[in-house]
């Protein structure tokens, strides 16, 4: 390996460099590249650089060769199937110059990752090759199905992370949740930690100790002991739509991780064989177009089966 000379493109104008890093050598563990931009082996136009430093069009990055401890492992980058491919072309529900709209199947990760080598976003890559630029505005568990949003530049990218940021994006998942909901429309806010000694498993905790949390729940019907609602998320916290709903005695079916497992075993035999929660609907607007964007996405067929079975 020998050192390469990037020049920085359109797509890649206020970027961080730590950023474009860590998306170039993709498989390389962060410290790694926090190593060798502390050791100044990364430099922008012959200057040494700290990691938040933004990107400027024609800038040279100088970019050191790394091996990984393992070369060990091959260096070829996961192969999406033909099946999968077939799968995503048939998942996207609108797009134009700036966004795609997907709806990803439940199952999927949004990125490869955590015993998963492979993502939504890296099969779409290899779907699209020729696009310039394409990345995720924002994530949904590997098991929750429905609509991610991607975006096409870089300027679309910031915009969507801002739109998030103020909520100004109207999300909405449908969830089937234990027993018969009796709160009406109930506007839910609390403050969320990781449970200690995890990383992927989230608490209610005391207020001043997390983050806070905002959902509005309402009903959509009742069903035979369950009850099928509406989430709208007003802020983006991991996992926040199961863990207010494990928290308001009604967990979400088939969820197994917060969920109840013997109610788990009971649905399954109902035809349940996955998390019922499905991002089903966005609702915004993006300066850089002038466009509002309403999408939608129905339930997959597999939950609108168990819907039947319990009516």
């Amino acid at each position: 390996m020998t050192v390469q000379y990037h020049i920085v493109s359109e797509h890649e104008v206020g970027q961080r460099v730590d950023n474009f890093l860590i998306r170039f050598f993709k498989q390389v563990p962060k410290s790694v590249i926090y190593r060798i931009l502390r050791k100044g082996e990364v430099r922008v136009d012959k200057k040494r650089v700290k990691p938040e430093k933004k990107l400027e069009l024609g800038e040279v990055i100088r970019i050191p060769p790394v091996k990984l401890e393992q070369e060990q492992q091959s260096d070829k980058p996961a192969v999406a199937s033909q099946s999968l491919l077939d799968v995503l072309e048939k998942a996207v529900l609108r797009e134009d110059e700036q966004l795609i709209f997907i709806n990803k199947p439940s199952g999927l990760p949004v990125h490869g990752g955590s015993g998963h080598k492979l993502g939504l976003i890296e099969a779409f890559r290899q779907l699209r090759p020729n696009l310039p630029f394409v990345e995720l505005a924002h994530r949904i568990d590997r098991d929750t199905s429905g609509i991610v949003i991607l975006a096409k530049s870089r300027l679309a990218l910031t915009e969507l992370h801002e739109l998030f940021r103020d909520g100004k994006i109207d999300k909405r998942y449908l969830a089937l949740v234990a027993g018969r909901w009796k709160h009406g429309r109930q506007h839910i806010t609390l403050e969320l930690g990781k449970e200690e000694g995890t990383r992927q498993k989230v608490q209610v905790v005391e207020e001043g100790e997390g983050k806070e949390s905002e959902t509005i729940f309402s009903p959509v019907k009742n069903l035979r002991g369950a009850s099928l609602i509406e989430a709208q998320i007003l802020t983006g916290r991991m996992h926040q739509i199961r863990v207010q709903l494990q928290h308001l005695e009604h967990p979400i079916l088939g969820d197994d991780r917060y969920g109840d497992f013997a109610l788990n075993r009971q649905f399954k035999e109902k035809g349940l064989k996955r998390l019922f929660l499905h991002a089903a609907s966005v609702n915004l607007v993006l300066h850089l177009t002038g466009r509002r964007y309403v999408v939608e996405a129905p339930l997959p067929e597999d939950l609108r089966a168990v819907v039947a079975n319990l009516r």
